[in-house]
């Protein structure tokens, strides 16, 4: 409070700043918040086998450079000198103000709070989404109010689609990437994220516009990874199975061996060759017997130090997923967290997909998650619980929901 006071007092008496200047500083302090998102995102995607070593090389040299770039701004200059009566009255300020707060505060206030590990623990807070969201939002607004006599930054509008797609805001995301495509239709990695973006918009539909997207993108650059993945799964969308195995196969030799996605690959590849018989030159793998008993029954609870989190209106999720392949749920329920504790039952009737059934895997993992937004994508922040690999049909499943989504 006594620096924000002396903040509105002194720049009067002293310096000042135009508009301009201080909507300059706010801004590259939005940008920087922005990059360091970048940087996380792009390390989540490099683990997730979205991309290799060399385009992770290559998109943080960029957002580095980017950020070198805001940090080396030129400052605003100070105001010309202000005359003698302006400056003795600054410092009168400066010095009283300081010794009148701290004498109140040493009698009324809380001198532990000055603590400097209280303080340190504070600073090494990160932001919380909503201050993200506040960061990109400005980061936008400034995009939009470029001046016409200036040129538009193809690269930040890029960034900008990308933080809007990790927060899963994909209208704004299409929106910035539309933008983005304009400037530098060229990159077939943007073209590519840009039809992730819009196929998630048609329910992850590939039809129409998304097509049109990654083909220009193999055009460019046949190896782009995300590119290959899209155009499997529309081609496995059109049942045109030879050609979804082409497509995720050849991408299968461009993603780390073991990685997860590289084992969603792998399942796709086995279910297209499953869907389309058998492939001249290629061993057809048999398939996975249905499971006798293809039902999972169990109980979901919340933690005690969880309840307090929880609202009767929050939505509860819960599912199963297979321990190894696709990361889609095999099966889901939705219901509210009024009704927890929920008895459950997952079988092929909650199915999500015709092709991706609970019959159809042996080992599964069950999890619930509460949401507070009703999203059916989990958010940082949503209260989780899963089990560890089991059986369909083998028999009661207690499920405790005692964790935080990170």
């Amino acid at each position: 409070m006594l620096a924000l006071a002396l903040a509105l007092v002194l720049p009067a008496l002293l310096r000042s700043k135009s508009p301009v200047d201080q909507s300059a500083d706010s801004a590259a302090q939005a940008n920087l918040s922005v990059l360091r998102s970048q940087l996380t995102q792009l390390d989540a995607d490099f683990a997730a086998g979205s991309i290799n070593a060399e385009q992770l090389a290559l998109a943080k040299s960029e957002v580095e450079r980017r950020a070198l770039e805001e940090e080396s701004a030129p400052e605003s200059t100070l105001s010309p000198t202000l005359p003698a009566k302006s400056t003795r009255t600054a410092w009168a300020l400066g010095l009283a103000m300081p010794l009148l707060a701290l004498g109140v505060y040493g009698f009324l206030g809380n001198l532990q709070a000055l603590d400097p590990v209280n303080l340190q623990a504070k600073a090494d807070t990160e932001p919380t989404p909503q201050q993200i969201e506040a960061m990109v939002n400005a980061f936008a607004a400034r995009l939009e109010a470029v001046p016409p006599n200036q040129p538009p930054d193809p690269k930040a509008w890029e960034m900008l689609a990308r933080s809007y797609a990790a927060m899963q805001k994909f209208p704004e995301a299409n929106k910035a990437y539309k933008r983005a495509v304009e400037l530098n239709p060229g990159n077939a990695q943007m073209l590519a994220d840009h039809a992730d973006v819009i196929a998630m918009l048609q329910g992850q539909s590939m039809v129409g516009e998304p097509t049109q997207l990654f083909e220009r993108a193999l055009v460019l650059d046949p190896n782009n990874l995300k590119a290959l993945a899209l155009a499997g799964s529309a081609a496995f969308e059109k049942k045109d199975f030879a050609k979804a195995i082409q497509f995720w196969s050849k991408a299968q030799g461009l993603v780390p061996p073991g990685s997860d996605f590289a084992k969603g690959l792998a399942s796709s590849v086995e279910e297209a060759r499953t869907a389309s018989g058998p492939v001249p030159g290629i061993t057809k793998s048999a398939p996975t017997p249905a499971l006798a008993n293809t039902s999972i029954q169990g109980v979901v609870s919340l933690s005690p130090s969880m309840k307090s989190k929880v609202a009767p209106d929050d939505t509860v999720f819960i599912f199963a997923r297979a321990t190894q392949g696709p990361r889609m749920p095999l099966a889901i329920l939705k219901r509210k967290a009024s009704e927890l504790p929920i008895s459950f039952t997952l079988d092929d009737s909650t199915a999500m997909s015709d092709e991706l059934k609970l019959s159809k895997f042996e080992l599964v993992i069950v999890g619930a998650r509460v949401s507070k937004s009703g999203n059916a994508l989990p958010q940082s922040g949503d209260l989780v619980g899963q089990s560890t690999p089991v059986k369909a049909g083998g028999g009661q499943l207690t499920l405790v929901i005692d964790g935080v989504q990170p």
